[in-house]
């Protein structure tokens, strides 16, 4: 199995199944439909190298006009399957961004394999907004973000909209999605 091309095969089919199939972002599929979303894939299994990718990747869609790259999925598929480490990964990424004078121009969200929300138990089907089938670090265009969210109505209910389709969808909904990495 070519990892790699795995990886971002698993988070494309995600993606579209999950995040544009449940209407999870407003932004998600303006992007995709107009091939604007980057798949990158880091084969580090540190947070040196992977941090080293994530500049690169940062460097790259700041390189680009957005109507060519408006938002990059770095994927993380070797190491960092703890969450705790990841979660740490991700804010040293934050810290990057500041350093590089950054904020307000490129937000970071991130989405782990096992993403649980504080309080909630491992088995909670709400964790899935925030899961992937591999650690992902997720850069976007702030400018990008902010049309999207002007153009909703209630951008605040996004979050509990999410949530609320999860739980009506339910656990066998979501394993019919197929959504995870693949074996």
């Amino acid at each position: 199995m070519d990892l790699p091309a795995t990886a971002v095969d698993d988070t494309r089919h995600c993606l579209e199944r999950a995040v544009i199939g449940l209407n999870q972002s407003p932004l998600a599929n303006a992007v995709q439909v107009k091939e604007q979303v980057h798949f990158a894939v880091s084969e580090a299994d540190d947070a040196a190298g992977v941090l080293q990718d994530f500049g690169g990747e940062l460097e790259e869609l700041l390189a680009r006009d957005a109507q060519e790259r408006d938002t990059t999925l770095l994927v993380i598929p070797r190491g960092f399957a703890d969450f705790l480490d990841f979660h740490d990964l991700t804010a040293r990424a934050e810290r990057l961004l500041r350093r590089q004078g950054l904020e307000g121009v490129v937000q970071l969200a991130s989405f782990h394999p096992r993403f649980v929300f504080a309080g909630e138990g491992d088995s909670d089907i709400t964790n899935n907004t925030n899961r992937a089938p591999y650690p992902t670090l997720h850069l976007l265009r702030e400018a990008s973000m902010d049309r999207a969210v002007a153009a909703f109505p209630d951008a605040a209910a996004i979050y509990e909209t999410n949530m609320d389709t999860l739980r009506r969808l339910g656990q066998a909904g979501w394993d019919a999605l197929g959504v995870g990495a693949s074996k």
